[in-house]
């Protein structure tokens, strides 16, 4: 304590001890609210006990006059007892000075939409993310109309959008990914000019994406992927080309070519069109692209010739399961220094892996040549990576004996079937979740472990279970 403050009077230090503490009307209103979480396994609420200043308790911020303004209450995901179990309790609407609700992987919280949210004069920031609020969307969200994000990602809210949505004209984020929420994107969105970040994705809409792309000059993020959206690419996405960072449309039912205005979106960092079916050839304009770091078309209906890139390094490429016939890994893969995830199946690839040498091998988490005509050995490959996590060349040519092949720690996925390898199946591959020689020429005995028959047959001389008895 300040030493001066000993020379003050004892009622002064009292009211000077009361000024400090937090509104009690706000402190009743929080523990209300721990009231109604049944289960806190990790003690996330633990500091929150009556006679404790609650500006003081572990997710509270407070203004300089103790009024409670923001609730931060995080789960780790990474630590399966880090959550709370309960609802969020009618009691928050008391907290009048509050101007953001941060619930993020809570993973337990259910209930409706939260009703105290209307009664929040203050509130400008809302993310109550991975839980299990569930139901409808009420059509009364369009009185939130001072909000500036709001973010629901990962509950189970069904149902539309409600078109009130148009009246939270102020919002810069609106998030509403991995949810069950069904019919057309609303139309009203267009409203919301001040969107940097557009989430909808891992839903079950349907229709055609909308063509109201123009109204959101300073749109960075845009994810739609994972749902049932249908049609042609609508020409108003080319306004979103000098700011757009993250274009996602995977996993529709797309339709027609890539359009050449998206090699003027200089910004691009991510770009994923994967499993629709969208045809014809990538556009020359992708030269552009220099920027480019994520690129996944993947699993469409796409031909020769695929442009040559000119960026100075991707991290992540599939390419896999279309028509291209690339005849070998492209050279700006090669070079990349930064590269960790590579997926070229079916692609008409036709070399010798021993000759592929890429400038970097040591960020590779995923590489995925299947279904090529690849010959030679991935060993001088692969024993340089350590960190690698899936490898999967099934379908090729590949030739070399097994137990030279070194398994790191991180490999958990291996599938070598349908090739020419020999020899006999290493210990290391106990250690993996999924394994996949069949179709080769290994002999011997198998190391026990927990894979099926179908992940050794069709082998030349393989024994023991879960295949029959070494004689």
């Amino acid at each position: 304590m300040d030493p001066s403050l000993l020379r003050l009077p004892l009622w002064l230090l009292f009211i000077l001890n009361l000024a400090a503490a937090c509104h009690v009307g706000d402190q009743n209103a929080l523990l209300a609210f721990k009231s109604a979480i049944t289960a806190d396994p990790s003690g996330i609420l633990s500091s929150w006990k009556p006679g404790v200043d609650c500006c003081s308790w572990a997710g509270i911020s407070c203004s300089e006059t103790n009024r409670v303004t923001s609730l931060s209450l995080y789960g780790q995901l990474d630590q399966p007892n880090s959550f709370l179990s309960g609802t969020i309790s009618e009691s928050l609407s008391k907290l009048t000075y509050l101007d953001g609700i941060y619930f993020q992987n809570l993973r337990n919280i259910y209930g409706p939409f939260p009703p105290p949210l209307f009664k929040l004069p203050k509130l400008l920031f809302v993310y109550i993310e991975n839980s299990k609020l569930s139901g409808q969307l009420p059509a009364a969200i369009g009185n939130l109309s001072q909000l500036e994000a709001l973010s629901l990602e990962g509950n189970r809210f069904t149902g539309p959008i409600p078109s009130s949505v148009s009246k939270l004209t102020r919002l810069t984020q609106l998030k509403l990914g991995s949810n069950l929420l069904t019919g057309s994107i609303p139309l009203g969105i267009q409203q919301l000019k001040s969107l940097t970040f557009l989430s909808l994705e891992r839903n079950r809409f349907t229709g055609p994406v909308p063509d109201f792309w123009g109204s959101f000059p300073e749109l960075r993020i845009l994810r739609l992927s994972h749902n049932k959206l249908t049609g042609k690419f609508p020409r108003s996405i080319s306004a979103l080309a000098p700011k757009l960072s993250y274009l996602e449309l995977g996993h529709n039912s797309l339709t027609g070519n890539i359009p050449d205005f998206l090699g003027n979106f200089r910004a691009l960092d991510t770009l994923d069109l994967s499993s629709n079916y969208i045809s014809g050839v990538v556009p020359k304009s992708f030269r552009n692209l220099t920027k480019i770091f994520n690129l996944d078309l993947s699993r469409n209906s796409l031909v020769d010739p695929f442009p040559e890139l000119l960026v100075k390094g991707i991290e992540s490429l599939d390419l896999s399961y279309n028509n291209f016939h690339l005849g070998k890994i492209p050279k700006w893969v090669t070079s990349s220094p930064i590269i960790y995830s590579l997926k070229l199946a079916k692609c008409g690839i036709k070399m010798k892996l021993d000759d592929w040498k890429p400038s970097e091998t040591y960020f590779y988490d995923y590489i995925d040549l299947s279904e090529n005509e690849i010959s030679g050995s991935p060993v001088g490959l692969l024993n340089r990576t350590d960190y690698l996590v899936g490898f999967w060349a099934s379908g090729n040519k590949l030739n070399f004996k097994l137990q030279d092949l070194r398994i790191v720690k991180t490999l958990k996925y291996l599938d070598l079937s349908r090739n020419s390898v020999s020899g006999k199946v290493p210990g290391g591959v106990v250690g993996l979740q999924k394994l996949n020689v069949s179709n080769n020429h290994l002999c011997g005995r198998i190391p026990a472990t927990k894979f099926p028959a179908t992940s050794f047959s069709g082998n030349d001389c393989l024994c023991g279970p879960p295949l029959p008895p070494c004689k």
